[in-house]
């Protein structure tokens, strides 16, 4: 084992363990081992079964469905290391649930994005790596410091490996102009956007569509989808608008059956994600799953020893700007 990995450890929780397994595996270390298991009323049991006291802990734990179980079981986990004596504990959250509730957009509702931040430093975190939140400004729901990595570099190797010409890439949505920006800047490519309005939780529709498409690739791109409302609506609206074939490119296929059903019966060519949350298979629809435990992975050597992730912020000499 390399010396300066000697006090890391790393842990998984068990929403998405072959991510953590991967992590483990690049940063070169075995991954930690724990007992968790649930109580016959459904309580969270944890227990590290090797030694951490004094040692830098990263607990792999994305917020992905069932939500409320595997954040309560993060914050176990973060409890426990704390107890167990650890000089530092980081939450590795690849996908940080409960980011849409980041306002009160209406009168009477909570900040859950604002709440987690909270239970997250009462658990005892010392620091959160996390990546692609629905919304930056999170990061400054947090007392402690806050890595926000970017999937960008691990969409932009896939893409510039592949043959997609006279490529547009379309923000689905008005919030997602900025990360449509950054993908159509690094690419050199075409940028258009898709106006939508939400009708409610389940349903979305698209009213137009500023920017050329015709005859052109179209890639989406977005941090999350569950029902896919969103990404059926804008590949529906860029068809009738002439658009040859449709990708999208999202971070966080946090998928339900709804969404599922929706994504077989599209327009899309295909769906281009990452593995920070399990992925079902969605048949009659070709899913691509990018793998980020390298990214998440330097990030944490990094981390750990020290060393500036501004470079993971950086492809091919170009600044990535979120």
């Amino acid at each position: 084992m390399n010396e300066d990995y000697k006090l890391l450890k790393i842990f998984s929780g068990r929403a998405n363990p072959s991510l953590a397994a991967k992590i483990a595996q690049y940063v070169g270390i075995p991954l930690g081992q724990a007992t968790i298991s649930s109580f016959p009323d459904g309580e969270t049991f944890v227990k590290f079964n090797e030694n951490i006291r004094g040692r830098d802990v990263f607990i792999v734990q994305p917020t992905c469905p069932p939500t409320n179980h595997n954040l309560m079981e993060l914050l176990i986990m973060i409890d426990a290391a704390k107890r167990a004596s650890a000089a530092r504990v980081t939450a590795v959250i690849p996908f940080y649930g409960y980011a849409r509730q980041d306002r009160k957009d209406q009168p009477r509702v909570s900040i859950a994005a604002k709440l987690v931040a909270n239970l997250l430093v009462a658990a005892g975190a010392n620091r959160v790596l996390t990546m692609d939140l629905h919304a930056q400004q999170i990061q400054g729901f947090f007392d402690i410091p806050v890595d926000h990595l970017t999937a960008v570099p691990v969409f932009y190797k896939y893409l510039e490996t592949n043959n997609l010409l006279d490529l547009v890439v379309v923000s689905p949505d008005v919030g997602g102009i900025k990360m449509a920006s950054t993908y159509s800047q690094l690419l050199g490519k075409g940028l258009a956007l898709v106006v939508k309005k939400r009708i409610d939780a389940y349903h979305t529709e698209a009213d137009f569509v500023v920017g050329d498409v015709q005859g052109k690739d179209v890639l989406i791109v977005d941090d999350l989808t569950e029902t896919a409302g969103t990404v059926v609506s804008a590949a529906n609206i860029l068809k009738k608008r002439g658009a040859r074939r449709i990708f999208a490119g999202i971070s966080h296929a946090v998928l339900n059956q709804i969404g599922i059903s929706r994504l077989r019966d599209s327009h899309l060519e295909a769906l281009i994600t990452t593995n920070s949350v399990p992925v079902p298979s969605v048949e009659n629809l070709r899913l691509l799953v990018l793998d980020v435990a390298p990214l998440l992975g330097e990030a944490i050597k990094r981390i750990h020893t020290g060393m500036s992730v501004t470079s993971l912020f950086e492809v091919d000499g170009k600044k990535i700007n979120l």
